[in-house]
């Protein structure tokens, strides 16, 4: 999981729900308020839509809907965290749609155990680890793997239309 056992990594955590997730900072690009998305027709559930990023179109996702999470309002504090996705080899930039961002984390190796195998909503091969902060939890997802190839080819398509936004 992590190569150097001494060494920390960090992680950007935010809140689902009661949940507290966390993904590796290094895929974070940047996190934004809550902007004007629009929707494009034929889209998965969770596809909330494309954003104007500087000029270029991102597709965003609805992390709470991917996972199978009850819908919620948005709130103050939801936000977009944007990040790089590998697919193929390739960095594919999309926005996760989260309830919250909470903090940076700095998380050893001996803080961070294997994804249980069973009772969790999330399929495990999403799950990076379980970080542990005090007696709290926080469930590290591998973001690479959390879109497979066709959805990833639905947020590659949805990045083509630029002329919507």
């Amino acid at each position: 999981m992590i190569q150097n056992e001494s060494a920390s990594q960090q992680f950007l955590s935010f809140a689902l729900g009661d949940e507290v997730f966390a993904v590796n900072v290094l895929q974070v690009k940047e996190i934004l308020d809550v902007i004007n998305i629009t929707r494009v027709p034929q889209m998965p559930d969770y596809m909330l839509g494309v954003i104007n990023l500087r000029g270029s179109v991102v597709p965003v996702v609805d992390l709470r809907c991917k996972f199978g999470m009850e819908e919620r309002a948005q709130g103050q504090e939801t936000c977009i965290v944007v990040l790089e996705v590998d697919f193929d080899g390739e960095r594919v930039v999309i926005g996760a749609l989260t309830d919250a961002v909470r903090e940076v984390l700095d998380l050893s190796a001996d803080q961070i155990e294997p994804p249980p195998r069973m009772g969790m909503k999330l399929k495990s091969e999403f799950i990076r680890g379980m970080g542990k902060q005090g007696e709290n939890f926080i469930i590290i997802l591998d973001i690479d793997r959390i879109f497979s190839s066709d959805e990833l080819c639905v947020i590659r398509e949805s990045e083509s239309v630029d002329s919507l936004t």
